[in-house]
């Protein structure tokens, strides 16, 4: 066997990822803004991070778990 065995690699599913993103997106999006609202209300501040960013966060670490099982 040679040292120069050419490596395949293989392409991320990124159409299958962003449906997945998607759906877990739209999934955490009333959880993320009831959380937001009551974090708004208790602390009477609105400068938190927003629901939509709360919402994309929790997708950006469910989904990558999901292709890693």
């Amino acid at each position: 066997m040679t040292s120069n065995t050419p490596v395949t690699r293989h392409k991320p599913p990124k159409t299958e990822f962003m449906i997945y993103f998607g759906i877990i997106f739209l999934a955490t999006l009333p959880l993320a803004l009831l959380t937001w609202m009551l974090a708004a209300i208790r602390t009477g501040s609105w400068t938190e991070k927003g629901p939509i960013k709360r919402a994309w966060s929790q997708a950006r670490i469910i989904t990558p778990m999901i292709f890693s099982a």
